[in-house]
């Protein structure tokens, strides 16, 4: 499946949604939305409805979905990856992590003053959410980040 592949998460898949937006992947997550809504809003938007509900499944019949089956949100993530063949985002940190919105990279004059004293001097770029305002840089999480993914998905990220 290509980069342009969108998701739509049930409200037990939150860990997941957030681990799919690190690697760039558009993915929908409310935790208040009801089932036949969530349902409706990926057919409409043309996503791939992700759940561990089997009534959901058996019931509301989406028309494009994932059952997850694992507990554990890495291995969740590994096994959709493997499932559905998606390929290694060219970056990781495009995405927002809280409302998914594609994050947009702030000019180094204009990043630093927004940016806590001790990591001024991180390298790489920094990036700013149109939506909430967050900042992302290349710190100590991203690493911690990446390395966890390099665990669930060996050689996966190369390019990344």
């Amino acid at each position: 499946m290509s980069p342009d592949t969108r998701f739509a998460a049930d409200a037990m898949l939150g860990r997941l949604a957030r681990w799919l937006r690190v690697l760039g992947y558009d993915t929908w997550y409310d935790i208040a939305v009801a089932d036949p809504v969530l349902v409706q809003l990926a057919q409409a938007e043309d996503r791939i409805l992700l759940t561990r509900d089997r009534h959901l499944l058996q019931h509301l019949r989406p028309a494009r979905a994932h059952e997850v089956r694992h507990d554990e949100p890495l291995q969740q993530l590994r096994d959709l990856v493997l499932t559905l063949q998606l390929q290694a985002p060219g970056e990781l940190f495009t995405r927002c992590l809280l409302d998914n919105a594609g994050l947009q990279t702030v000019p180094p004059e204009e990043a630093q003053p927004l940016l806590p004293e001790g990591v001024r001097a991180v390298p790489g770029p920094v990036r700013r959410c149109p939506v909430c305002l967050r900042l992302y840089w290349d710190g100590s999480h991203v690493r911690r980040m990446r390395a966890a993914l390099e665990r669930a998905l060996p050689d996966w990220l190369q390019g990344a």
